[in-house]
């Protein structure tokens, strides 16, 4: 296999969230496809198995296991092909479903891409989930923003939503590791969205990830795909909208994801950002 290091949502490579990419995966097993994750240690990993022209079946490895999908690994691995064989349509058989990605050469020669999540779903938390959640964070209830209210979404994997009141709040993340990721693990949770709204629509994140071995994502694609579909069900924006979420900053890896989020309920979210290479 031909690995592949970039980082997604930044244009620098200081920035962003590293991915390990491989663009032709066949013959790979789970094992195999695993180890090179557990290798290169960045919190996901995407491997595409090529089914023609323009398809692919994609997996994706945390360091300690498969996840159904990734978002940041989607836009990384879409960018490298781009820069292979051109912009253009690509169609991923996920774990989740079907994803689509887009791929866009800028005027200043930068590669963007645009994702399209399966629909996504959003539930209610569990009055207990949401106790133990927000013990394990060592955040309080009176933390919470009571204009955006706790819920668990879905746009190709499962995140608990957590809006912060403040920023400082949001700032402040020491959260119990091993426990936190034992819930998740129980609960089928990828990572925990927590989020303060700057304005109506700009907002900032930081996800916490122990189930995959990483105490924080510096950008996570899945989980604002996610809060996109969380914004449009409770009504929380009139779309179509758009809606920036900027991520890593407290990590020193700033990252921006641009959300699309179209009128039905039934149509994915769009999430778009660019990629570029850690190592050529």
């Amino acid at each position: 296999m031909e690995i592949l290091r970039y980082t997604a949502f930044s244009n620098d490579p200081e920035g962003g969230n590293p991915a390990g990419v491989v663009l032709d995966a066949t013959g790979a097993d789970d094992a195999q496809m695993l180890r090179v994750a557990a290798d290169l240690g960045y919190s996901e990993s995407a491997f595409f198995i090529p089914r023609g022209t323009g398809r692919f079946e994609a997996r994706y490895f945390s360091p300690l296991a498969e996840v159904s999908f990734c978002g940041h690994a989607t836009i990384a691995s879409a960018v490298a092909y781009a820069e292979r064989q051109g912009p253009g349509l690509l169609r991923l058989d996920t774990r989740a479903g079907r994803v689509e990605v887009t791929t866009t050469v800028e005027p200043d020669g930068t590669t963007s891409a645009t994702l399209i999540s399966v629909p996504p779903r959003t539930t209610p938390i569990a009055p207990t989930d949401l106790a133990t959640l927000l013990e394990l964070l060592h955040w309080s209830p009176d933390d919470l923003d009571p204009a955006l209210p706790p819920r668990v979404a879905f746009a190709g994997a499962w995140h608990p939503i957590l809006v912060a009141a403040t920023r400082e709040r949001l700032a402040d993340l020491a959260y119990e590791m091993d426990a936190l990721a034992t819930l998740m693990g129980q609960r089928d949770w990828t990572t925990v969205d927590l989020v303060w709204r700057e304005s109506r629509h700009v907002f900032h994140a930081r996800n916490p990830f122990p189930p995959g071995g990483v105490v924080e994502d510096p950008a996570t694609g899945a989980a604002a795909a996610a809060f996109g579909g969380y914004l449009r069900e409770l009504g929380l924006v009139t779309p179509p909208a758009t809606v920036t979420v900027k991520q890593g900053e407290d990590l020193g890896r700033p990252s921006l994801l641009t959300v699309g989020i179209r009128p039905g309920q039934e149509i994915g979210i769009e999430v778009t950002g660019t990629a570029v290479p850690l190592v050529r």
